[in-house]
Parts: C-alpha cells; structure tokens; sequence
C-alpha cells in the first residue's frame, strides 16, 4: 500500500499511541476534580499545555484545546465577529479557504454581517494591496490561512501581519491546520497573530484534539458553555489521553521538520519531473519556495478526480481529490474555480499529499502505475 492522502489524516505514531493507551489506563481521573485522581489529569493536562506551547513559542496561557481544526476556527471566527460586533461587521477573509472557514463566514453574513472574500492568482494567491485597500473602519477580523490545503500555496502571511500593525484593534487569525511541521513556521506564523488553528490528527496524533492559539489579551466569547474548562473559553471535559498523545506527536514531528521537508520536497519533485511537459496534465503545485514541500495537485483531463482516485485505490495506492472534507461532494474544486481554472480541469484533478514516512521508491512506485494509466487516457483521449 502507498499512502499518499497525508493531508486528509496520518497515521498515528506508535509511541504517541502508546502515550494514548497508558494515560487512559493510568490517569484517567477528570482534571477538573479536586481529588488526587484529578489532580494527577490536570498536571498532565497542564504539562502538555506547556510542551504544546514551547514548540509554537508561545505562553501556556495562549493555548486551548477543542475537538478538531473546524471548531477552532470556528471558535476563532465567530466569537471574534461576536465579541468585536459594536466595533464593526466587516470581515475579511480569502476566496480559497478551508469549508469550516468558508461556511462560517457566510453564516456570519446570514447574521448581517459585511464579508470581503479576496480574490487570488493563477497560484491561488492572495495580493496583499487587495487586503490593504478592502481595510476600513468597520473591518474587526481577517482570518487567512497559512497553507492551502487543496494544492499546498503558502499564503502571505508574514506580510499581511505588517500590514496589520498598523491596525492593532483587527483580530488576525490563521488557519495554520496544513502548515505544522513542515519546516515552514516562520512563512507562516509571526508575533502578529492574534489567533490560529491546529489539528492534531494532521501531524500523527490521534483524532478529536483541535489547538486554538489565543494571543494573551484578546477576548473572545465562549462557542461552547459549561463547566468552565479552558478558563471558561471552551467547556467540555478535556480529552486527556489525545491531548497528551498530540503534545508528544507534535514534539516528535517538530524534532525533524527540516529532514522531514527535504525528504517530502523530494518525492515531490520527483513525481513532479515526470509529470511535467505530458499533454494533458496540468500542474497546480510547482516547486517554488512558496508552495508547501508536501502538497502535489494536478489534473489529467479526460477522467474525473474521483474515477482516477478509485483507479490508483485499485493498485494500492491512495490519494484524494483535492479536498478530502469535501470529497464525497460531486462539485468543482473551491480553490481551481477561484483560480478560474476551466472546470473540465478543476473536475479532473486529483491531490497527492506527503509524509516524511513515505519513501522515493513509493514515488517511483506512483510513476509506473500512474504511467500505464496515463498512456491509456491519452491514447483515448487522443493527447499525443
């Protein structure tokens, strides 16, 4: 089997796994209770809390769990448009982002809010003059995300914070969810960000853990009420076990980022190289600096994403179209469209998505597989 759907979920690594198994073994008191079983939960869950944070450079403090990426975001965005409502309801965001970040806004435009959704480039890129002349006095939120997750662009985010200097009272939020781990942290995240998503299961931990970084000083209402737990932020009994799994996944995959991109970068390169010039075959991720080294898209036209997706599933190899949360939806990539790639392409494409745990033989593997199909809908296609 080759694995090449990283970007939709990885696998768990075994010792975070096994961090997993003892800790719902040994510790499983509510951390919330004031008994030695609890008290034991709550230093573990602090613990993480301070190793999570340690790896980001930020404070304990500014960090808060929750189920998933999606509800990070939503928490980030809806609370921010709520708490800021009697500053302005302008909101700004990108034409190319994530469903949870997608739908959210245009539930917050239900409400009678004013949402700006940037146009992007041929590369699915933002224009930072675009951000700056859609700015007003009425503007209390810009959420971008770091690394687009249907064909890997790095947006500007260290040159949007610039800009946003000069507006310290605009929440600026980040969906960072593709972009840990990657030996890419200083493209996209930098001290001006005021919130950002994470989702543990995207870097080999578990399922069910969501990060929100929330800089100290900014105020959000709670998305969820309850208990309290999160210091009132986010109620619900903590997920113990994953959180502390997702602390030790995340110290693991942080101790190699920079092996780890120069070993996706070159199985990347390598598919990308025999992929290139074939009539027929469009590329939406190159190999540019600004592009994530995990994220390879791109489009035989005369098949549809999801017939080529079942076809390499039936030789063992698994990919996805270019977003997994919406794959099961027969419908034009949101990312190509905004590109304004034609939609026969957009409909044609397909997402390979890399791990430092896949190999340049699996890539070569890819290539002769891919080539016999290839050879096949190009001759009936007529391509050559």
């Amino acid at each position: 089997m080759i694995y090449f759907d990283n970007s939709a979920t990885t696998r768990i690594f075994p010792s975070a796994l096994e961090t997993y198994n003892k800790v719902s073994e040994e510790i499983w008191g509510n951390p919330s209770s004031l008994h030695k079983l609890g008290d034991r939960a709550h230093q573990l869950l602090e613990a993480s809390r301070k190793q999570i944070a340690g790896l980001l450079e930020v404070k304990p403090n500014e960090i808060f769990f929750t189920s998933c990426g999606s509800e990070s975001n939503n928490l980030a965005i809806k609370e921010s448009a709520l708490t800021k409502r009697e500053f302005g309801k302008h909101i700004i965001t990108t034409s190319v982002e994530h469903a949870s970040v997608t739908n959210t806004f245009t539930a917050l435009e239900n409400m009678g809010y004013r949402v700006t959704r940037l146009p992007v480039d041929s590369e699915g890129r933002i224009n930072i003059n675009d951000l700056r002349n859609s700015l007003d006095s009425d503007t209390t939120l810009v959420s971008i995300m770091g690394v687009n997750n249907e064909i890997g662009t790095i947006q500007p985010i260290i040159e949007a914070g610039e800009l946003l200097e000069n507006y310290p009272n605009i929440h600026f939020h980040v969906d960072n969810v593709q972009a840990f781990g990657k030996n890419i942290w200083n493209q996209v995240f930098c001290p001006r960000v005021d919130l950002m998503s994470l989702s543990a299961h995207k870097y080999h931990a578990p399922r069910g853990v969501g990060i929100l970084y929330k800089k100290s000083g900014k105020m959000l209402l709670p998305l969820i009420d309850g208990g309290g737990q999160e210091k009132g932020l986010r109620s619900g009994t903590e997920n113990l076990p994953a959180i502390a799994a997702t602390a030790k996944a995340m110290r693991l995959v942080s101790e190699k980022a920079p092996e780890n991109y120069e070993r996706e970068y070159a199985i990347k390169e390598r598919i990308y190289n025999y992929l290139a010039g074939k009539p027929g075959i469009t590329i939406f991720s190159p190999l540019k600096s600004n592009f994530a080294p995990h994220v390879l898209t791109f489009s035989l036209l005369g098949i549809r994403g999801e017939t080529l997706v079942h076809t390499l599933e039936q030789k063992g190899i698994y990919v996805s179209t270019t977003s997994a949360c919406a794959s099961k939806v027969s419908e034009e990539a949101s990312t190509l469209a905004s590109m304004k790639v034609d939609e026969k392409v957009a409909t044609s494409s397909i997402r390979l998505s890399f791990d430092a745990s896949n190999t340049l033989q699996e890539a070569d593997e890819f290539i002769k597989v891919f080539d016999k199909i290839y050879r096949h809908f190009a001759k009936v296609n007529h391509l050559r």
